[in-house]
């Protein structure tokens, strides 16, 4: 029986791009969320199951040497390894694309040398890789500003309980539960936290605070703080926090808007020069 090599790349070809296509659909689709991780968070413990640690003992080991951004993985709810998961998966899809159009090359007859589709595909992995590692921080840097955002009305809110004579502790809870999203589930998250493991729960949000690169939560609990402590009537000093932080938001969204506009002045001159290269254009051609 002769075997047809053209038609055994195609094979290998058609079915690992319709693998691919099948794990890209499969990430889109929504997951079940996992009970384990959110209990952990919820009552982190020092003892981890023995046979999972085992199998994530590589990666982790990768991961330290790849050292992640740890602060900007805790504010999106990522491990280290699912980060440097991504970079490797990154890399290797940018490594297979020549290896693919190579193959595809071949099946109409077409060849190239060895080291063309070598090389390229070690220059997209390393594309790949960085494009993924930019993708973590931009979504970070989204997600750090949508929390300070949030920031200024949980103050607000917090400001509100403490003037209907609520405590201070019970006034982070209930100005906690008064809105929805991932921020104030954080929020409500930590402050849990707090009263299983019997902890201040301004402390927590400082902690939460360092852990995630948000220092204005940790103004919450230091003012707050001064009121459970020394019993100071702190509601009007987080309203002015609040509104001094409105302030500092509002000037960072007008430098990024000034920002922004200086580069599409760019683009404007040059559509400016084409324009006039047309015009120019009938004149000069007669000269």
């Amino acid at each position: 029986m002769i075997v047809n090599p053209l038609l055994v790349i195609a094979v290998v070809a058609g079915s690992a791009v319709g693998l691919g296509i099948f794990l890209a659909v499969r990430e889109l689709l929504p997951a079940t969320p996992a009970l384990g991780p959110a209990l952990n968070r919820l009552h982190p413990t020092t003892l981890a199951p023995v046979r999972a640690s085992r199998q994530l003992d590589w990666l982790t080991g990768l991961s330290r040497w790849v050292r992640p951004p740890t602060k900007e993985l805790a504010l999106l709810g990522k491990t280290p390894e699912q980060y440097t998961l991504s970079l490797i998966l990154s890399g290797l899809i940018g490594l297979a694309i020549p290896a693919m159009l190579t193959l595809a090359a071949a099946t109409v007859g077409m060849s190239l040398p060895f080291v063309v589709p070598t090389a390229a595909g070690l220059g997209l992995a390393v594309v790949f890789a960085v494009v993924a590692h930019a993708d973590v921080l931009s979504k970070a840097k989204a997600a750090r500003r949508e929390f300070t955002q949030a920031v200024c009305t949980y103050l607000d809110l917090v400001a509100l309980q403490l003037s209907a004579a609520h405590g201070p502790v019970q006034s982070l809870e209930r100005a906690a539960e008064v809105c929805d999203g991932w921020v104030f589930q954080r929020l409500r998250e930590s402050l849990r936290m707090a009263q299983m493991q019997m902890q201040s729960p301004w402390d927590e949000l400082r902690m939460l605070a360092d852990k995630i690169g948000v220092p204005e939560l940790g103004d919450v609990g230091a003012i707050v703080q001064a009121s459970g402590t020394e019993g100071a009537q702190v509601h009007e000093t987080l309203r002015v926090r609040a509104d001094s932080l409105r302030d500092q938001i509002r000037t960072d969204n007008l430098a990024r808007a000034e920002a922004i506009t200086s580069r599409l002045d760019v683009p404007g001159a040059l559509l400016v020069f084409v324009l006039v290269g047309f015009v120019l254009y009938p004149f000069l051609a007669r000269i």
